[in-house]
């Protein structure tokens, strides 16, 4: 008995160190080991079988060697996490309808400026080869949204829109329908102009495009949460165990909205950190000293200092279309996680008296040229409808982060 138990013992030590070796000669082959999107290796892990990393090979099993999500030009990362939104300052409106929460965003990407005016003439200028002049004409921003009955600003009509030196100042009289269609087209556009850099044929799908790496996410309005969560960039007032400093009422520090001469910004102190209606009658100051001010008008996208995520205009300049429809209630219905609301759902319009809460009632947020301060704060919020246009709403892009980006 002890001899077959020796014998046994024997055999086991020998199958351990047999087995090991294997083990050790599997790993230490080629293609094995820790896989990454950026290190897929050689072979599959589960059959041993080669990749292919030839791009234009269709007849073999391909894995992109790339691991970073193409985000497209003009974007900024946004690093998403936890963060408190809604109203931090006194409700002067009393509409009730962002009482603050936690929620989390997830990691994206948005526009560094708003669309400008030559951003959206090269829109339609390409959209001119692919549809009818009477669907062109539809597309046109309406820039009969500067005249009125009792001033003086008809002549933008004319002239903001398509003047050189009006360019790159931020388009007006977009609707929320115009703005999402612009989305829609700056996507084709742009992943054509990637697929023929790489030298893709035309005949690949979007589903081998994307397994190459190549296919881009959808630009598209940011949610109400993203734009909330972005314009706040409270990634410069935290510290490494996740306490934060103090919260934020405008997209810089400090309660007012003039430069306390913080170094991390240009300007001088005392100067505006945003262009706004400063009051009644008010739209920039005295003659000689409106560089406190941007203009009295909209004014260049680049004016102004960014705020902590290199964006800017996040307040004043521009109101800005977001994804969602508007009702009162969304604080707490929508979800904690990417809230957003694409409808009444949970709320529905019957809920109220109002009968003009329909699901064509489009959330802008950030306050304009035309808007005093309280609107500059990330956490107001107003409505339109979808089909409506104005001289103080514009909009910009967001695209959703994917893969390994920020990890």
């Amino acid at each position: 008995m002890y001899s077959s138990k020796k014998s046994w013992g024997l055999w086991a030590t020998a199958l351990l160190i047999v087995g090991g070796s294997i083990l050790s000669s599997c790993n230490k082959t080629p293609g094995y080991g820790r896989r990454t999107a950026a290190k897929p290796g050689k072979r599959s892990a589960t059959t041993g079988a080669e990749f292919s990393f030839d791009e234009q090979d269709t007849t073999s099993f391909f894995v992109a060697r790339n691991a970073e999500q193409i985000p497209g030009p003009n974007l900024k990362f946004i690093q998403g996490g936890r963060a408190v939104i809604g109203s931090q300052e006194e409700d002067i409106m009393a509409f009730r309808d962002n009482l603050e929460r936690t929620v989390t965003v997830a990691n994206f990407y948005m526009d560094e400026t708003e669309i400008t005016n030559n951003d959206y003439r090269e829109f339609l200028f390409d959209m001119k080869k692919k549809v009818s002049a009477d669907s062109l004409l539809k597309l046109e921003p309406r820039e009969d949204v500067w005249g009125g009955a009792l001033s003086f600003n008809d002549m933008y009509q004319s002239y903001y829109f398509r003047f050189p030196g009006f360019n790159f100042y931020p388009v007006a009289g977009v609707s929320w329908k115009q703005a999402n269609i612009y989305a829609k087209w700056r996507t084709d556009y742009v992943q054509e102009l990637i697929r023929q850099e790489r030298e893709l044929d035309s005949t690949f799908t979007k589903a081998q495009l994307i397994e190459r790496g190549v296919a881009m996410a959808d630009f598209r309005l940011p949610s109400e949460a993203e734009w909330e969560y972005a314009a706040k960039a409270m990634i410069g007032t935290q510290y490494l165990d996740e306490n934060q400093e103090y919260g934020r009422i405008y997209p810089w520090d400090g309660r007012g909205v003039r430069n306390p001469y913080n170094v991390k910004r240009k300007g001088k102190q005392g100067d505006f950190l945003a262009n706004f209606k400063r009051g009644r009658g008010d739209y920039g100051g005295i003659s000689g000293n409106q560089r406190n001010d941007g203009e009295i008008l909209p004014t260049n996208v680049y004016d102004m200092a960014p705020n902590d995520f290199g964006l800017y205009h996040m307040a004043g300049n521009m109101n800005e279309w977001v994804y969602d429809v508007y009702r009162p209630m969304t604080f707490q219905d929508a979800d904690d996680l990417n809230p957003l609301r694409k409808d009444g759902y949970g709320d529905e319009a019957e809920n109220y008296e109002v009968s003009m809460l329909t699901d064509e009632m489009r959330v802008y947020k950030g306050g304009s040229w035309r808007d005093v301060t309280y609107w500059l704060a990330p956490g107001t919020r107003r409505f339109m409808h979808q089909d409506s246009a104005t001289n103080h709403i514009g909009f910009r892009c967001a695209m959703i982060s994917i893969g390994e980006k920020g990890k």
